[in-house]
């Protein structure tokens, strides 16, 4: 397939694409962010389901990249959406500090390169 496919053969990007264009950039973020959220709880076992998808290595991952998504974006949104995402990725923190079996040293956990250290 070459670059010059027409976009014929996938009508809805472009559609896709002016919606994408419509929402601000802060809105993207916290999209990003929410998501991130929701799935590090999933990981971490604070759903229903609890232990069924409870996955420790996973979890790490999502809340590193949730406290860089953060740090990198502090000075692009603000105080009123910045807030709310901090405490919920503190809250995240603190559960996977609770999870582990052995905790991490302070400073050492997922995403506190980022936050510095968090302790309960």
């Amino acid at each position: 397939m070459s670059d010059a496919t027409p976009s014929t053969e996938n009508p809805g990007f472009d559609a896709m694409a002016r919606d994408i264009a419509e929402v601000p950039a802060v809105e993207v973020i916290v999209t990003v962010a929410v998501n991130l959220m929701s799935a590090a709880a999933v990981k971490l076992g604070l759903t229903e389901e609890g232990e069924d998808h409870k996955d420790l290595d996973e979890a790490r991952k999502l809340v590193h990249a949730l406290a860089g998504l953060l740090d990198a974006s502090t000075t692009e949104i603000s105080t009123f959406h910045a807030s709310p995402l901090r405490d919920g990725l503190k809250s995240l923190q603190l559960a996977f500090r609770e999870a582990s079996l052995v905790p991490d040293e302070p400073g050492q956990g997922p995403g506190e390169k980022y936050t510095g250290p968090v302790y309960g």
